[in-house]
């Protein structure tokens, strides 16, 4: 049995949640390894529809879920999401669900910070969702992170806090902010200090020991590779590295134990905020694409932009991730166009270019070059084998995988669980 990685190969909202859920039913564990409570998925279980954004999807069914070291921790929404998911009838417990004791938490300061710049930034907002990621990750990498350990041992935080203050207060001054209040901070922990250390454990130790027995575990991304902080479109991006091999770092487990990497895909192209969009489409296509998808953010219930496939994006992230195979999300959104269109590379200054270029002014000069191919009128959703498709949506799939040099291991034709075409089964797929 092969482990597998589930990653979105575009700016995220690719439809992950439904396709997780599905490989969840039928994990050992899943986890998740980057990210924080920015990232959304919706899933859709019989009647009941499920909104998460920090736990892993793996908890609905009761599978164990984990939360890797690799993720920022906001333990306000954490306890919010929990208690959220119970009243809806989800058992979580410390034999189901597990946190890393070496996650770093994000604070009501990171929030704060968050939102100062984001005001100030005037034309140079990212389009963050405000929810204090960014600066939780720079206190980790700053090395003055307060971690879920350290909720254990708040009587001796005094040399933490003088340096996270010695940051925080410096920046606060500048936004005419008063310093952090640490009394009211330390007041704060205490009080959630409980119910996360219930939770708290070396999750690389509880994952070896799964391994070890030979469990099927599921790796989890949050957002897409073109989010990646080093690989995306910088600086509109995430504050983590999205790409499938921090799998391995965010979790405590080896490069080796990352199996078969799904790269979800959207049969179109979205994003929400800021930042380039070669393929974005500003009319009457755009705007049909959008309400037929169904294109809110779950977290953030921006509208996203949206546009034609972009093969060039995708082939690159497919490259970056070391995807196996693809799952195709969304098809019935393209049912009846009379044509659609594919961007297989880009025009800039004169030259073309089979590639994404990495400087921002480049990325948002570049032109796509189109291929157009006939629409199909049947519909595709709800279909669960090829002989359900339209023949020119069979085209559709086989023209993306061409261009995107990487197979379709399964094609999702609607939110529920059992509307998808399977074609090679990761679990059992070792690339």
């Amino acid at each position: 049995m092969a482990n597998v990685t589930v990653i979105g190969a575009q700016w995220g909202d690719e439809g992950k949640g439904k396709i997780v859920d599905w490989l969840a039913s039928r994990a050992d564990a899943v986890v998740r390894f980057q990210g924080g409570h920015n990232a959304g998925h919706t899933l859709v279980v019989g009647d009941k529809v499920y909104k998460l954004s920090l736990l892993p999807s793996g908890i609905v069914t009761g599978t164990l879920s984990v939360i890797g070291n690799g993720v920022v921790l906001d333990p306000w929404a954490l306890k919010a999401e929990i208690e959220k998911l119970e009243g809806q009838g989800v058992t979580i417990t410390p034999d189901n669900f597990a946190i890393a004791d070496n996650c770093p938490l994000i604070l009501p300061l990171h929030r704060d910070l968050d939102g100062l710049r984001e005001t100030a930034a005037g034309a140079g907002k990212i389009g963050t969702t405000g929810r204090g990621i960014g600066p939780a990750y720079e206190d980790k990498v700053g090395r003055r992170a307060i971690r879920v350990c350290d909720l254990a041992h708040l009587d001796h935080l005094e040399p933490q806090l003088d340096r996270l203050c010695a940051h925080h207060d410096a920046l606060r001054a500048g936004f005419d902010q008063p310093p952090v209040d640490r009394e009211e901070l330390l007041a704060d922990l205490r009080e959630i200090a409980p119910f996360v250390l219930q939770f708290a454990q070396p999750v690389w130790k509880r994952l070896k020991k799964v391994r070890k027995a030979g469990a099927k575990i599921l790796f989890e991304g949050a957002q897409g590779v073109l989010l990646d902080v080093d690989h995306g479109t910088y600086p509109f991006v995430t504050s983590s590295n999205t790409v499938s091999g921090t799998a391995a770092a965010g979790s405590g487990l080896g490069p080796g134990s990352t199996g078969f990497v799904l790269g979800i895909v959207k049969a179109y192209t979205t994003r929400v905020g800021s930042g380039p969009f070669p393929t974005e489409l500003n009319d009457d296509v755009g705007q049909r694409l959008g309400e037929r998808g169904h294109e809110f953010g779950t977290v953030t219930g921006r509208q996203r932009r949206c546009g034609w496939f972009d093969a060039v994006l995708v082939r690159q992230s497919c490259a970056i991730s070391g995807v196996t195979g693809i799952a195709l999300t969304k098809l019935d959104v393209l049912d009846g166009f009379d044509a659609v269109r594919i961007c297989t590379g880009y025009r800039l200054d004169g030259k073309i270019l089979d590639y994404f270029p990495s400087h921002a002014a480049d990325q948002a000069a570049v032109e796509p070059i189109y291929e157009e191919m006939e629409g199909w009128r049947e519909t595709t959703a709800g279909a669960r084998s090829w002989a359900d498709l339209p023949a020119q949506a069979i085209k559709y799939i086989q023209r993306v995988q061409e261009l995107i040099e990487t197979p379709v291991a399964l094609v999702s034709t609607s939110p529920e669980r059992e509307d998808t075409i399977l074609v090679r089964d990761p679990f059992l797929d070792r690339g």
